[in-house]
C-alpha cells in the first residue's frame, strides 16, 4: 500500500503514530529508518556522491599539548546586544578569541564588527543556524556555504573552521565539510552559566579550575539572559586564566601548537 507523506501527515494529526503506523508499515519503516529524518531535512548519510576529495575530516574537542595554552571560543552572534562587550573586553585585555559566527547576523551586523575581529579568528556557523544533522547534502552546503561567504566578504579572511550548532553531526555535515576544507571544532570546556546565576563571580574560579592546557572552551555571545553570567565576567575570566599561567590563542594556533587529540 503506497501512502504520500501527505497522507502520512494527516494519519498522524488524525489518530497518531499507532494508525500511521497500521496503515503503512512498510513505508513508515522506510522514512524513519537510521538513515532517513522525514519530518526536517531528509537524509543524512556519509556516502554523499561528493566526487573524490582527501577522504578524511577531522574532528577536534581539544589538543594534545604541554603548552599552557587555551582557546575561548563564542558562538551564535554577531549581535548588537552582547557582541561588542565581548570585543571591548578582549581588546581591553588584548585577548584574543575564535567567533563562530551565523552568517546571516554577520550579514545583518556587519557594521557593528567591521574590523573589530582583527586579533580573532573567525568560523563557520552555519548560515541561520540550523541543525546540520537533519539536512541532506544540499541542504548542508547551502549552510556551509552562504555562511563561508559572508566570512569572506565581511571579514576579509577565508575561513577554515566550522562549528556545527549544537554540536549536531551527522555523515553529511563531515562529507560537505571536508569538501569545503574545514576542521570540525567541538569543545571541551563550556561556561557553566547556569550554575552561577545567583552568585556570579563564581564562573571565574569555576572556568579556571576546570582549565587544562589544550582545552576548547565554549561561551556565546547571544542568548539568553542566563549567559550574561559570563559576559558580565569575561576580564575576570581572563585575568584569573592568565594568573594560573595560561596564554589564550585562537583555535587554529591551538591546533599549530600540539597535536590533536582525534583525526
Amino acid at each position: 500500500m503506497m501512502v504520500s507523506r501527505r497522507e502520512m501527515v494527516r494519519l498522524l494529526a488524525a489518530g497518531g503514530v499507532g494508525a500511521a503506523a497500521a496503515v503503512a508499515a512498510p513505508k513508515v519503516r522506510a522514512w524513519f529508518g537510521p538513515d532517513r529524518l522525514p519530518l526536517d531535512g531528509g537524509y543524512a548519510p556519509a556516502g554523499n556522491e561528493l566526487g573524490w576529495h582527501g577522504g578524511a575530516v577531522r574532528v577536534l574537542w581539544h589538543v594534545t599539548t604541554d603548552r599552557p595554552l587555551i582557546a575561548l571560543t563564542f558562538d551564535d552572534g554577531p549581535e548588537p546586544d552582547w557582541t561588542p562587550r565581548v570585543l571591548d573586553a578582549l581588546d581591553e585585555l588584548d585577548a584574543k578569541a575564535t567567533f563562530f559566527v551565523v552568517g546571516e547576523r554577520l550579514m545583518r551586523n556587519a557594521a557593528l564588527v567591521k574590523g573589530r575581529y582583527a586579533r580573532h579568528e573567525v568560523g563557520n556557523h552555519t548560515w541561520s543556524h540550523k541543525d546540520l544533522a537533519q539536512r541532506d547534502e544540499k541542504g548542508v552546503r547551502d549552510q556551509l556555504r552562504r555562511c563561508h561567504d559572508a566570512i569572506v566578504e565581511h571579514v576579509g579572511r577565508v575561513p577554515t573552521l566550522l562549528r556545527p550548532p549544537w554540536g549536531h553531526l551527522a555523515g553529511t555535515t563531515l562529507t560537505v565539510a571536508e569538501e569545503f576544507g574545514y576542521d570540525v571544532v567541538m569543545w571541551s570546556q563550556r561556561m557553566r552559566e547556569n550554575l552561577f546565576v545567583d552568585s556570579p563571580g563564581g564562573i571565574v574560579a569555576d572556568t579556571a579550575e576546570q582549565a587544562r592546557p589544550g582545552a576548547v572552551i565554549l561561551a556565546h555571545d547571544t542568548g539568553p539572559d542566563d549567559r550574561l553570567v559570563c559576559i558580565d565576567n569575561i576580564k575576570g575570566i581572563v585575568t584569573e586564566l592568565r594568573a594560573r599561567g595560561y596564554e589564550l590563542v585562537t583555535v587554529s594556533e591551538l591546533l599549530a601548537a600540539g597535536r590533536p587529540a582525534t583525526t
